[in-house]
């Protein structure tokens, strides 16, 4: 519980509009983000929207192929979900990663449950930029959702060993060049059944698959992935 005046000095916000709300999310940003949550018809494999309930993948998922085997976000990466996953990853509002995890169980619980993961591997930062920026926003919210579930983090399994340059900057072909050779698996000797990686944002699941490909090369028969929120893709 908080005391007054850490209620003072640090009042809760709203993790959309930043504004002071002792509620959380306001009422103005809560009938924003609702609709923008991703309850279907959704992609098979990515579980981005589609158009129609006959569809079973969306355009990227029929001309790609992907080393995971399925993943689902909570939202539409648009405003406002986009500038709050900003504030998230950039400007220290680690404390939005309780939101957001209670948010994802309570939408995605059951199916996470359905896939049985038996640890939660959070997509790693290279060190330097882990120093730079002094957390892992990907990690952060893997904890959360981890001790919701009661599911362990395996923090350490899935090393960055290359500073690639920021996907977003990139073009399809080079986002996968870029992320080739950039992920290795320290523990090799687990033979796990089920692995659920987590990310802040799926905009084409070259990072994911990056990450599920050094997964499977070491034996892990299933990868599932989880973001916050998914992009148009391609």
């Amino acid at each position: 519980m908080k005391t007054k005046i850490q209620e003072l000095l640090w009042p809760v916000t709203c993790p959309f509009c930043g504004k002071i709300n002792q509620n959380g999310v306001c009422l103005s940003c809560t009938k924003k983000v609702e609709a923008l949550l991703i309850r279907g018809p959704r992609c098979l494999k990515c579980g981005k929207p589609v158009r129609y309930k006959e569809q079973e993948y969306c355009y990227d998922c029929t001309h790609i192929w992907h080393h995971y085997d399925r993943g689902i976000s909570l939202w539409v990466h648009r405003e406002p979900v986009s500038m709050s996953i900003y504030r998230f990853k950039y400007h220290n509002q680690r404390f939005y990663a309780g939101f957001y995890a209670s948010k994802i169980v309570q939408e995605h619980g059951v199916l996470i449950r359905k896939w049985n993961p038996q640890v939660i591997v959070p997509v790693p930062l290279y060190p330097k930029r882990r120093r730079k920026r002094g957390y892992n926003q990907a990690e952060i919210l893997a904890v959360e959702i981890g001790r919701i579930l009661g599911i362990t983090v395996a923090k350490k399994m899935v090393e960055r060993v290359q500073n690639t340059r920021p996907q977003k900057m990139l073009d399809n072909r080079k986002r996968k060049q870029n992320l080739e050779r950039a992920f290795v698996v320290r523990t090799a000797s687990l033979k796990l059944k089920s692995v659920l990686v987590i990310d802040d944002i799926y905009t084409t699941g070259a990072t994911i698959d990056a990450v599920a490909r050094v997964l499977k090369d070491v034996g892990v028969q299933k990868v599932y992935f989880l973001t916050i929120s998914i992009g148009q893709g391609y």
